[in-house]
């Protein structure tokens, strides 16, 4: 797949009833209740382009959790946004909307069979790599995973908490699990919807999708989620603050060790939050 420009990514200013956006258009807020929490990217999404965004607060005693996945529709053209992106947009039949959960949210593949009739092996012949590459690989896209997977608070335990998301051990509902949408070309018109959590793609979601005209990306911050925010992906050259960040990170033993170098204080608080 041919690379692309780093785009600045925003909501659309178009979003459920109760959804409020900062400033800068990176953070959505459910203000009240469970629902009209819908939001969109906004601009349509580039095949092979991840829609990525933080959960960044929760609120105790609804029942279910953030939903993510694309559409068809132009937000601008909605005449009202939906009260819930799930069965109000899947419905139509021009969004596919993926509700998360704190488990089972890998998609299994059934194995294709061998020449011969046998089972196949499946995805067993490629190489694991995960956690030991600095990418992420999903058919012919390749992500950096460094902004895909969560990071805890700086704090006593932190060092602790950064393991378990790099591992996936914590539910993806939990504050501060980075979870994106994006989908794959799959010949020709159509594509395939990935949904990658903490890092870890978890297979084809939508298989099919039409995909000639633009596919925006859908964010519901729906009942237990409470707030999330967009992290913005760089798929080419890493700036030389992220190159500093990363050669500062690999050295120390864990984040709260940046406090005993002799950094300003700006540099060590941009190393120990990114």
């Amino acid at each position: 797949m041919q690379p692309f420009s780093d785009r600045f990514m925003e909501f659309h200013p178009v979003h459920g009833s109760n959804v409020r956006l900062d400033l800068s258009g990176t953070q959505a807020t459910r203000v009240e209740s469970f629902a009209n929490g819908v939001c969109f990217s906004k601009l349509p999404l580039k095949p092979g382009e991840i829609f990525l965004i933080e959960i960044e607060d929760k609120e105790l005693g609804w029942c279910g959790h953030l939903r993510v996945g694309l559409t068809a529709r132009d937000p601008g053209s909605l005449d009202a946004v939906p009260e819930y992106s799930i069965p109000d947009l899947t419905d139509a039949g021009d969004s596919w909307v993926f509700a998360i959960t704190r488990n089972h949210n890998k998609i299994t593949e059934v194995p294709a069979e061998a020449a011969d009739g046998r089972p196949g092996d499946g995805d067993n012949s490629k190489p694991k790599t995960f956690f030991t590459d600095c990418h992420l690989d999903i058919e012919d896209v390749r992500i950096p995973l460094d902004k895909l997977v969560g990071r805890s608070r700086p704090g006593r335990f932190s060092h602790i908490l950064d393991d378990l998301y790099k591992t996936n051990a914590l539910p993806p509902t939990a504050r501060r699990s980075r979870i994106g949408v994006l989908y794959v070309a799959k010949g020709r018109d159509l594509a395939d919807m990935h949904i990658v959590i903490n890092g870890e793609d978890m297979g084809a979601s939508a298989k099919g999708i039409p995909s000639v005209q633009p596919l925006h990306a859908v964010v519901d911050v729906f009942a237990a989620t409470k707030c999330v925010r967009i992290v913005q992906v760089e798929y080419g050259f890493s700036s030389l603050q992220t190159l500093c960040r990363k050669s500062i990170q690999k050295h120390i033993v864990h984040r709260m060790a940046i406090d005993w170098l002799e950094l300003p204080e700006a540099l060590k608080h941009y190393c120990k939050y990114e």
